[in-house]
């Protein structure tokens, strides 16, 4: 089993590779049958393709994120964090406040990631810019 250490390591790089707009050392993250559900309740990218193009897609966008709290282990096989991901969408700058979920294999590398956010988690924080 992942020791709390690497577990809360893993989610710092998944973070810092998130902020360095680097698709490719997220997925490598991961295990290759992984699977990722984000949000939860939509449909799971599962293996690596589809997981590294789904991160490819999220850092083209520019948004940030930012630990609201510091990451979480247990007492088995996973890890939780709060985070903030900062964005500019059509509306305006804005936040979207979530927690995700990740479970680990024993080499230390994700087998699963649920990202819980909803609607209600969404907030614009300045108007876009009439144009």
């Amino acid at each position: 089993m992942t020791d709390e250490a690497t577990m809360k390591a893993a989610m710092q790089a998944y973070i810092d590779g998130f902020n360095r707009a680097d698709a490719a050392g997220i997925a490598d993250l991961y295990a290759d049958d992984a699977t990722v559900e984000d949000p939860v309740g939509s449909p799971p990218k599962k293996g690596k393709q589809e997981i590294a193009a789904f991160y490819e897609m999220a850092v083209a966008t520019g948004a940030k994120l930012a630990l609201a709290a510091p990451i979480r282990a247990s007492h088995g096989d996973s890890a939780a964090m709060a985070f903030d991901v900062q964005l500019n969408m059509p509306e305006g700058r804005a936040v979207i406040r979530v927690i995700d979920v990740m479970t680990f294999d024993d080499q230390g590398r994700f087998t699963s990631m649920r990202a819980y956010w909803g609607k209600s988690d969404m907030q614009v924080l300045e108007a876009a810019a009439a144009g």
